[in-house]
């Protein structure tokens, strides 16, 4: 059963750093552990892979140490199911923009009485190897529920969002809030920033772990000081190609 040190060092107010992983490449998620993160979010939205794939990089995390989120690609039931089966330890949503998003996505993650969630003994039950009702219990506990913060027709509503108790982090995407505000990339200016302090003082008024994406380690300090507790350093991809061209930089220069 799962035991989310993720959720927990959350809620003791503790700032966790992560990355993304576009690679079906478990060797770099083990790499990300033993580097300190504390977890990897396995990326079933731009990344290509699906439950097959994804559960191996959870099994990579967990050999290390480190928390297994999975940024899934919708919404559907299957999905949800396939992915919190295999072992997540818990779900990251793209696009979530209204409270309705929110509650559909409770509702596919958890079991009974919260949500209506299929119950079956895969990887996530121990293989049906653990007292069923005890996991189910667990599971609920346990289980993180990330809603991405990436449209402004989110902040619009993004306190009837905060509003749904078992939504436990709400993550701002700057680029895609670039984007959706006609700043596309832009994002330190001021319409993205101004979106940051809004996400961090309604998750505050709510209980609720605000959460961000940064492009490096100097940017993830600067956002823990503001506030915001999950941030994701980058991704696989952008920190292999930024250690090489650094390297090859040297070399020339």
């Amino acid at each position: 059963m799962i035991q989310n040190k993720l959720k927990k060092k959350l809620n003791e107010g503790k700032a966790a750093i992560g990355t993304f992983m576009v690679c079906n490449a478990p060797d770099l998620v083990e790499i990300a552990g033993l580097a300190g993160f504390d977890f990897v979010i396995i990326d079933n939205e731009h990344g290509p892979m699906r439950a097959e794939s994804s559960q191996h990089l959870i099994r990579a995390a967990e050999l290390r140490g480190i928390t297994p989120i999975v940024r899934i690609p919708d919404i559907l039931e299957s999905t949800i199911l396939h992915t919190l089966d295999i072992g997540a330890h818990g779900i990251q949503v793209p696009q979530v923009n209204d409270a309705l998003a929110a509650k559909e996505i409770v509702e596919k993650s958890k079991y009974e009485p919260i949500g209506k969630r299929g119950l079956a003994f895969p990887k996530s039950a121990d293989y049906g190897l653990c007292d069923i009702s005890n996991y189910t219990n667990n599971a609920n506990e346990e289980t993180l529920i990330i809603t991405h913060c990436e449209n402004k027709i989110c902040l619009e509503n993004l306190e009837e969002i905060c509003k749904v108790p078992e939504v436990d982090v709400i993550f701002l995407g700057p680029y895609d809030m670039s984007q959706s505000m006609g700043v596309t990339g832009q994002v330190t200016h001021e319409l993205v920033e101004n979106a940051a302090v809004k996400v961090l003082d309604i998750t505050r008024k709510y209980n609720k772990i605000a959460g961000i994406f940064a492009g490096s380690g100097e940017v993830a300090k600067k956002r823990a000081e503001q506030g915001f507790k999950y941030i994701a350093i980058g991704m696989d991809t952008t920190l292999f190609s930024a250690k090489c061209t650094e390297e090859v930089n040297k070399f020339f220069n």
